[in-house]
């Protein structure tokens, strides 16, 4: 599978583009649906893109911005290739695909350099060894019940019912 090839369900991948145009085309990528435009694809949702020059990030830089903001380890980072880098870039997650495939064919202008995953979050957990975490391990308790039925409550409904009814009779005979 080719880096321009989104699998369907793709999660925890994000694209990084260099991008070849004066900074007011750039700027224009931001807007909804210019992106998927110069990426040849349709429906991308914008908040999952970001559009920058790599010079607003000042002493963090992409490596930086890549490791620290986004996710990605270190291990797949290479520091001089992205501090060479200059001009605009295009971050492109593949939560912005929304789960669909999709086949990218970018603008000459639009080069892909670098393809990262994010790292996962380990939701696994070590086995609990205690008598509390095993199931059923709490005593059982009886519940405890009064034998008499308990119609208190209905029998008082009841009554007020019978003088709502009785005072309705009283007042119109």
């Amino acid at each position: 599978m080719s880096d321009l090839t989104i699998a369907p369900h793709e999660r925890g991948v994000i694209r990084l583009f260099t991008l070849d145009m004066r900074p007011e085309e750039a700027k224009f990528l931001r807007e909804p649906g210019a992106a998927g435009q110069v990426l040849g694809v349709e429906g991308l949702d914008p908040k999952q893109i970001d559009i920058f020059p790599v010079s607003d990030l000042e002493d963090l830089g992409l490596y930086g911005y890549l490791d620290e903001g986004c996710g990605v380890s270190e291990d797949q980072l290479d520091r001089t290739a992205l501090n060479a880098v200059e001009g605009w870039v295009m971050v492109l997650r593949s939560a912005a695909f929304e789960g669909q495939p999709a086949t990218l064919s970018p603008d000459p202008r639009v080069r892909l350099i670098g393809l990262y995953t994010e790292e996962a979050t380990n939701w696994s957990g070590g086995t609990i060894d205690t008598d509390s975490a095993k199931p059923f391990s709490a005593t059982p308790t009886e519940i405890e019940r009064d034998e008499r039925p308990q119609r208190i409550g209905s029998a008082v409904l009841a009554v007020i019912i019978l003088l709502v009814i009785g005072g309705a009779f009283w007042l119109i005979l």
